[in-house]
């Protein structure tokens, strides 16, 4: 019998949803388990994850936090098409995004234009036009990266799923259900046509947080 595999994490959590993306991905049989981080987490989570954040991969005895880790190991892990490219300049482009979108657009494009321009109100809580407006003149910069990387046609092809691709998706959900992301995405072609494509794919239906779901895929 093979080792059970639990994901804790909370449904909202762009983080959360990456590596749900990877383990539908690899078709890995799993159970997801809720919880917010930003509730008062119980000791036997902190014995998980010492920093009090989400997610959390456990695969039998096996625990794992940090999502980059987790997607990775998953991919490693398991059986099926890898989720990581095998050219040297494909792969370090993966990284590349990966990191870039940790480091340049998670902050603006999720906490700032999402959050404000839509999560916000859809909560009925109240907002900031200047978040949104500095998040989206901070998210140029990283649209117009990304434009490039899509065209380049290493990554973000939205034809064969990495890494990346499953990095990035979460965070462009969030970013174009606000009217002003959504606009400012449009003008970048290849990458309007990379989210056109992954956009409409089962795994991203599947981890919908706005949609009633399951405990267990």
């Amino acid at each position: 019998m093979a080792d059970p595999v639990h994901l804790h994490g909370y449904r909202y959590s762009v983080y959360n949803r990456i590596a749900r993306l990877v383990l539908l991905s690899k078709k890995v049989e799993h159970q997801t388990i809720e919880v917010n981080p930003f509730a008062e987490l119980s000791e036997a989570y902190l014995m998980l994850h010492p920093f009090g954040r989400v997610p959390v991969l456990t695969h039998g005895a096996f625990k794992l936090f940090e999502t980059s880790a987790i997607t990775r190991y998953i991919d490693r892990a398991f059986n099926g098409r890898s989720l990581q490219p095998e050219g040297a300049a494909a792969l370090a482009r993966m990284d590349q995004v990966i990191a870039v979108i940790d480091a340049y657009a998670y902050w603006p494009m999720v906490r700032q234009v999402s959050s404000h321009a839509f999560f916000r109100p859809f909560l009925g809580e109240q907002s900031s036009r200047e978040e949104v407006d500095t998040g989206l003149e901070a998210s140029r910069k990283v649209l117009s990266f990304l434009e490039d990387v899509a065209e380049e046609g290493e990554v973000l092809t939205g034809r064969d799923i990495t890494l990346a691709d499953c990095h990035l998706a979460p965070m462009m959900d969030y970013f174009v259900r606000a009217q002003e992301g959504k606009a400012a995405l449009s003008p970048h072609r290849a990458l309007q046509r990379w989210w056109d494509q992954v956009s409409v794919l089962d795994i991203l239906k599947a981890t919908d947080p706005f949609t009633v779901q399951t405990a267990s895929k």
